[in-house]
């Protein structure tokens, strides 16, 4: 297809293992399971910063790869009780902002939920919600379980939609994952789970791009192109802003093995996302 765009990545700058694996065709095609990714934001010293994670090398998905806060989609994350009377109209469907706030939380220890008071909780060092956190880790309670108890509803308002990616056919494992921005809340300290992830670092998002660049900040494609679209953001409200309300359209891309890496091949009106 003469029109589409492709963005080609060396294979120094993928995952250890990335573009190998696209030798290997599948058995058959997986389904792409349900998942949800969080852009977590907080102001810099020049603009915006962004949290990236660093996945251990023996992850199932992507190892080694430096990422966003994310991951499937539970069954209580469909849970009627988790949203306001209002609820959650329009894409994506209400399962997959209840799993943002919930992996967000599991990974990082920060909680998108507010009190009664419009307040939001001091997760940090507290032992209380080190437990509630270790009970989700270990499939001990649902989010739901978590917030009632102390009377939390999940921060709609907090999530702006950004990107969806469905992971390309040629892959073992593969996801339907809505990606989201999120402001880092007043008071909130990020602290990664080791169990998962192996380094944490808040960057500029040029600056990630830049690593990326050099081959020091491996990543996949969705990753890329979403540091990309917020680059140029001034300020945090500025980078939610300029999504809220925007159609953002499924991206199902190809991936193509090429001397030296991997190129990623995708519509461009999809890849565009709208508006």
């Amino acid at each position: 297809m003469t029109d589409d765009v492709q963005m080609f990545i060396p294979a120094q700058r993928l995952p250890p293992g990335f573009a190998e694996q696209l030798d290997r065709e599948p058995d058959a095609s997986p389904p792409a399971r349900p998942a949800s990714t969080v852009v977590l934001l907080r102001p810099g010293r020049t603009g915006i910063e962004v949290l990236l994670l660093r996945r251990n090398r023996s992850a199932g998905f992507v190892p080694g790869a430096w990422v966003f806060p994310g991951g499937r989609v539970d069954a209580g994350d469909a849970d009627a009780r988790l949203f306001p009377s209002a609820g959650v109209t329009g894409a994506p469907p209400a399962p997959w902002w209840a799993a943002a706030v919930r992996e967000l939380f599991e990974e990082t220890g920060v909680l998108l939920a507010r009190d009664t008071q419009g307040e939001f909780p001091v997760t940090a060092g507290a032992p209380d919600w080190a437990e509630r956190r270790e009970a989700l880790l270990d499939d001990r309670a649902t989010l739901h379980d978590v917030l009632e108890p102390a009377s939390l509803r999940i921060a709609l308002d907090r999530l702006v939609p950004c990107a969806h990616w469905i992971t390309p056919v040629a892959e073992p494992r593969r996801f339907d994952t809505h990606f989201f921005l999120a402001a880092l809340p007043p008071g909130a300290t990020a602290a990664p789970d080791p169990r998962e992830m192996s380094d944490a670092i808040w960057l500029p998002p040029r600056d990630a791009l830049d690593r990326f660049t050099a081959g020091r900040m491996p990543m996949v494609f969705p990753t890329v192109r979403t540091l990309e679209s917020i680059a140029d953001s001034h300020s945090v409200d500025a980078a939610l802003d300029a999504f809220r309300g925007r159609t953002v359209r499924a991206v199902l891309p190809r991936l193509v093995r090429r001397d030296g890496g991997v190129a990623l091949v995708v519509d461009p009106h999809a890849l565009s996302g709208g508006s």
